[in-house]
């Protein structure tokens, strides 16, 4: 072939110095492209084999070799793959963004299967120019014929010529810019291929080629498993006796740098416990190992193959980041990618391999597609699925690993409609005594106990057996109630939300937690930030759930049962005793109750709606950013003081005695003690409130 000179045929929407300079972000993405082209050869090389258009020489291996060159200032990539004629440089290289893959797939798609090409040839090569001068092409086309030696300095012209390649394959040469003469350091060369090409799928290579056989070593030494070595006899000096110790000339072996066979891209039933804790170890570079993870494997409707792990994660020293590396065809792509992982997901680490992504020329960004979201769901389902199995057929483990996995579901549940639907009755919630019990089991549980309490309750507090006349909570029963009317009134009672009782600090609300076990009630611990806006979530969705902090309310099961004519008479006494407090305390918007409970012990409690509470919460958010919240944060307080406390009676009989208003500030300040911390004015009146009671008895 005669040398040739010309321009390079620019397609009009790609126009060269955009392709040079502003297609890629990131100037390393060079070595996945020109990789990747080498790949795609390889591949095309093997169908035409398989297709009975060629035949693969004895002992064929593919393989892709980088050659780091730093005196020269060069990189050389190196494919045994189909090559290229002349003619075909002159399509696939000089006609740039015309797509060498997509035209092999065209041509070929009847009598080849849906093997993946990875990518657009054109366009990929041209990376190479953001970090080199000039770049060499040296090719020899599985056909036959003469070899062709291209090369272009980064402008529209080029020359090619007839070359001296001798065998199958291409070669890629990039005469590297002195700014980015970093990409033919071993070290950097290896961290760029490693981040991009772990995974292809033929053995990639790299070396460096000024380092070949300089030193010797005796044969005593011990040889690492990198080098390749040559057997050197030295001569035998006059006047020396012994013949002269065997050394041996060494050259480092060329390093293999990926796994052409992924784990995520074998069936899960190949797939060992060891296999999956070490890919994960090896990818993601943590030591600790995961909870559990999910294998994804689908053909149809798209190819989607992946792995999902769960870390183990310090909630309180470390921050819930995730990474979720995105590969097409095992070539990575990026991490984190929100249009393909849902958000959720994001917080777990893993691997996600999917062939039919609509990419972009770039490959560093999705197309605008509807295929993409279908994509999204449904790793969602698969993932929802996993966890709804492992809690009904792995119950014990699921409990396990309930409190790290909770933010992820929780915060999914709150992202994500339809995954909150599939995983509603498989969030857990850890009572007391740090037992899991499912939101269905978590409805039910209270119910019972509410039930056993006021059959064991039929007695007032002197012991006499309470008719039906008693005053009973929301039923408010009568003994003249017909069977009908009592079948009515016990289904609407059972269409009424069940609450489920939760608690933010088991220190602060301990005088609760005690309450409730006595009265055999659960409550469950919901103490992390998310908590708050998943409990709204849920409640939004299930018309039967509603939460309820175990201070928000005092229902009729931690109440003494009393006659309608008892409780009447406690209600005057309360009316009275609620003005003496309000003076006391300077505070006319405090609700004060009367209430005879069933502990003895506690004199005072203080009750705060869940509704006043969340709001007091949101504002506290709002204030933060300076708006006033005035006395907002009173609002729904309720003082609850027991008639069968000593304490409570004395005040009551000396409602105008000297230590009478002492007393009912003290009752205030323990029972806001036990609902919130006091502020540092309130907490200073409290000790020295406390130093004079003390001094009082010392007396």
């Amino acid at each position: 072939m005669a040398s040739k000179k010309g321009n390079l045929s620019i397609n009009s929407e790609n126009m060269f110095p955009i392709i040079k300079k502003w297609l890629y972000s990131d100037h390393d993405i060079f070595y996945r492209e020109v990789i990747s082209n080498a790949c795609d050869a390889i591949t095309k090389l093997k169908k035409m084999d398989m297709m009975g258009e060629y035949q693969l020489p004895d002992g064929f291996k593919p393989r892709v070799d980088v050659v780091l060159n730093d005196k020269d200032k060069t990189i050389k990539i190196t494919d045994n793959g189909i090559g290229m004629t002349a003619d075909e440089v002159e399509e696939y290289i000089n006609q740039v963004a015309f797509s060498g893959a997509t035209d092999f797939l065209n041509k070929y798609k009847d009598k080849a299967n849906a093997d993946q090409i990875i990518g657009h040839f054109g366009l990929g090569f041209y990376s190479t120019f953001m970090v080199s001068d000039s770049v060499d092409i040296d090719t020899l086309s599985y056909k036959g014929g003469t070899a062709v030696h291209w090369t272009c300095d980064g402008g529209s012209d080029f020359e090619m010529e007839d070359g001296t390649k001798a065998e199958v394959g291409t070669t890629v040469t990039l005469h590297l810019s002195e700014d980015c003469l970093e990409f033919c350091n071993e070290y950097k060369a290896r961290e760029v291929i490693e981040k991009y090409c772990s995974f292809m799928p033929y053995e990639i290579y790299l070396s460096r080629e000024n380092e070949e056989g300089t030193e010797t070593i005796k044969a005593s030494e011990k040889l690492d498993s990198d080098t390749v070595i040559e057997e050197v006899k030295p001569e035998k000096k006059e006047g020396e006796d012994k013949e002269p110790e065997l050394q041996y000339k060494i050259k480092r072996r060329p390093q293999l740098l990926n796994d052409i066979h992924p784990l995520w891209a074998k069936t899960p039933k190949d797939c060992t416990d060891e296999e999956y804790k070490e890919f994960y170890r090896k990818v993601f570079r943590d030591y600790k190992e995961p909870l559990f993870w999910i294998h994804l494997n689908m053909d149809y409707p798209f190819n989607l193959k992946g792995i999902l792990y769960f870390p183990k994660i310090n909630m309180e020293f470390e921050s819930i980041e995730g990474t979720i590396k995105l590969y097409n065809n095992q070539v990575f792509i990026a991490d984190n990618i929100k249009e393909v992982i849902p958000e959720y997901l994001m917080l777990l680490k893993g691997v996600i391999d999917c062939p039919d992504l609509p990419l972009n020329v770039s490959r560093s960004a999705l197309q605008n597609d509807g295929f993409v979201k279908k994509i999204s769901e449904y790793i969602s389902k698969k993932v929802a699925e996993k966890l709804a199995g492992l809690c009904k057929t792995d119950k014990e483990n699921y409990d396990k690993y309930w409190d790290d996995i909770s933010p992820f579901i929780k915060y999914g549940c709150l992202r994500d409609d339809k995954f909150c639907e599939k995983m509603t009755d498989y969030i857990l919630f850890k009572n007391l005594d740090g037992k899991y019990l499912t939101t269905p089991e978590a409805l039910q549980i209270n119910k019972e106990a509410e039930e056993e309490a006021k059959k064991a309750d039929a007695v007032d507090e002197n012991g006499n057996k309470v008719e039906a006349e008693v005053v009973d909570g929301d039923n408010k029963a009568v003994d003249q109630k017909t069977e009908g009317d009592a079948a009515k009134a016990d289904d609407a009672k059972d269409k009424e939300p069940r609450t489920i009782y939760y608690v933010t600090d088991e220190q602060q609300q301990s005088q609760y937690i005690k309450m409730f076990k006595a009265q055999k009630m659960e409550a469950f611990i919901m103490n992390h930030n998310i908590d708050v806006p998943f409990m709204e979530q849920l409640e939004r969705k299930n018309e039967g759930i509603r939460f309820a902090r175990i201070d928000a309310d005092l229902t009729d099961t931690f109440k003494s049962r009393t006659s309608k004519k008892a409780a009447a008479e406690l209600e005057e006494k309360g009316k009275d005793l609620s003005e003496m407090i309000k003076k006391a305390l300077k505070n006319d918007k405090l609700n004060v109750k009367l209430e005879k409970l069933k502990d003895k012990k506690v004199a005072s409690m203080l009750t705060v709606s869940e509704e006043s509470r969340r709001m007091a919460e949101m504002m506290k958010m709002y204030a933060m950013n300076g708006m006033s919240m005035g006395d907002f944060g009173n609002e729904g307080q309720t003082l609850i003081l027991n008639a069968n406390h000593p304490l409570v009676e004395y005040i009551m009989e000396h409602k105008d005695g000297d230590n009478s208003k002492m007393i009912a500030e003290q009752l205030y300040d323990l029972a806001r003690i036990q609902n919130a911390p006091l502020d540092a004015e309130a907490m200073t009146k409290f000790i020295a409130r406390s130093n004079e009671i003390m001094m009082v008895l010392a007396k």
